[in-house]
């Protein structure tokens, strides 16, 4: 059975020991970290316990992967990460062609093999870019996986979707490299603009029945929730919650 967590940057404009009180009540175990929640480890560790959360799966930086391994690692060690996972790139840094997009995932492997060597997981998760297909009809996404066999994946479903592609083929495109999925929903055209255009779980136009039969076939073992800008942290989290628990 997959374990749920939910991805903390989602309360990142809320009071975050509602939503640590939150999850515990609702059976939720885990939690992914992002940025700020790494400046004081030992702390974030303290305050995840007191509520019986842990943290397997983190977001951090290409800058800081790269920059900084040995920070990366003692961050790691102190909150008993088992999978890193580097979320994102600016606009202005991300290649415009196929054979950038080649040399980025080189340049990813890289980053990742300090990772890899120490034991952990070393992974990608995508946003919309990824899937708009390159001058050559490749997509970036083949590119960064291409990078290292090591080179992890946590799709985020939704993004694939506003990207213009079906979650389902690309889950079968790469397999048993997709270590965890980013479960969130994308509300219908026009709808919820004050929160970016996002849905809560199961509130949206996602396919849930569909990409959740997929998800057990390939036994994806970490769904992740994430909503990028809910006007309400807690309504978002105990909406999804409950339809993440009939998937």
């Amino acid at each position: 059975m997959a374990s749920l967590s939910y991805q903390l940057y989602s309360s990142r404009n809320f009071d975050m020991d509602e939503i640590l009180s939150t999850l515990e009540k609702h059976g939720v175990r885990e939690v992914e970290g992002y940025g700020p929640l790494f400046e004081n480890p030992h702390a974030t560790q303290e305050k995840l316990a007191s509520f019986g959360l842990s943290m397997p799966t983190a977001h951090m930086s290409l800058d800081l992967v790269e920059g900084d391994p040995e920070r990366t690692l003692a961050i790691a060690k102190a909150l008993n990460i088992q999978a890193v996972i580097v979320p994102h790139i600016m606009p202005d840094l991300r290649p415009k062609t196929a054979a950038g997009w080649a040399e980025f995932g080189k340049r990813l492997a890289a980053a990742g093999k300090p990772i890899v060597d120490a034991g952990l997981k070393f992974g990608w998760h995508n946003h919309d870019f990824e899937f708009k297909a390159c001058e050559d009809g490749s997509f970036p996404i083949e590119h960064i996986a291409r990078g290292a066999d090591y080179i992890d994946l946590e799709l985020d479903l939704a993004w694939i979707h506003v990207g213009g592609q079906d979650p389902i083929k690309w889950l079968d495109t790469f397999g048993d490299r997709v270590i965890a999925v980013h479960i969130k929903d994308r509300a219908a055209a026009g709808e919820n603009a004050d929160e970016d255009g996002w849905a809560d779980v199961g509130h949206g136009v996602m396919d849930w029945a569909a990409i959740s039969a997929k998800l057990r076939a390939m036994g994806v073992a970490r769904y992740v929730l994430e909503h990028d800008n809910p006007s309400n942290h807690i309504r978002f989290a105990t909406r999804s919650i409950a339809t993440a628990q009939t998937l």
